[in-house]
């Protein structure tokens, strides 16, 4: 199993800039645990996620580590800009089956978002990047928009079709429900085994496990998460679903022993710094 811890996912939505030494200290501390990957930045405009506006120079002052490291971006350039730097291994794009949610977050209809995939996986290719999309939306929206799971699975269908070998079922708003994500990761991983199926769940703590093990028992094959649950996104509602919490998912892991080898007082040690860097509103 593939554990992704996401600060970037965490950060965003915090209104307080958080100084850029406190970022630098805490995704270092997050480097020495032993993640698969860190989703610890993004490329998009400081006027849509003024947090992260100093991820360039965050970056610069990240410890050499196996740990791969993740940035979002939200267009061609964007993507340009990070596949620059031979330290980030992955970009990712949300991509929504929502059109509203599409538009707030992106700035483009549905149709447009796939043209700029498809030039980001371009992109990609060129630079030895691997894309990584995201199912925005993917589990339900709370706007009327279409939603179904044969909707998904025809988006999967497309995005098959690009070459995207990597797709993360994102659930923005913590609406999924545990019989839900089983049925569509289930019938996402038999219809398209070339692809490596993720979750991006946002949940209240209380639900977290059970979505957890639903996700796990139809086959996902990598987990994003958060230490102690912090983030959500602030271009979905006003108010924020956090992730899930690494801990919880490393609990469940544990129960199942299928969890990845992890440096535990690293950990722990980046526990207490998220007090710290968490601390602002």
């Amino acid at each position: 199993m593939k554990l992704i811890e996401c600060p970037r996912d965490a950060m965003q939505g915090i209104h307080t800039f958080i100084p850029t030494e406190k970022k630098v200290h805490y995704i270092n501390s997050l480097l020495e645990v032993g993640f698969d990957t860190l989703d610890f930045g993004s490329f998009v405009s400081p006027k849509a996620i003024p947090q992260l506006r100093d991820t360039v120079e965050v970056l610069s002052q990240l410890k050499v580590s196996d740990t791969k490291l993740l940035a979002i971006v939200a267009n061609t350039r964007g993507a340009e800009e990070a596949s620059q730097h031979d330290r980030i291994t992955y970009l990712g794009f949300p991509l929504s089956i929502s059109e509203t949610f599409q538009q707030r977050n992106t700035n483009k209809s549905i149709a447009e978002a796939l043209n700029t995939l498809d030039e980001i996986q371009q992109i990609c290719l060129q630079s030895n990047k691997v894309l990584v999309t995201y199912i925005s939306m993917g589990f339900g929206n709370p706007y009327g928009d279409l939603y179904s799971v044969d909707h998904v699975l025809k988006m999967t269908d497309v995005l098959a079709t690009m070459g995207v070998a990597i797709v993360s079922l994102a659930d923005t708003i913590g609406v999924s429900q545990p019989e839900q994500i089983e049925n569509l990761y289930s019938l996402a991983v038999k219809n398209f085994p070339s692809i490596e199926f993720g979750a991006h769940l946002h949940s209240s703590p209380q639900k977290a496990w059970e979505k957890i093990a639903a996700a796990y028992q139809a086959g996902c094959q990598r987990f994003d998460g958060a230490l102690k649950g912090f983030g959500g996104c602030p271009m979905a509602e006003d108010e924020l679903v956090g992730n899930l919490a690494t801990e919880t998912i490393l609990s469940f892991l544990d129960s199942k022993q299928a969890t990845p080898d992890l440096n535990r007082v690293a950990f722990s040690e980046a526990m207490k710094i998220a007090d710290d860097v968490f601390s602002y509103k």
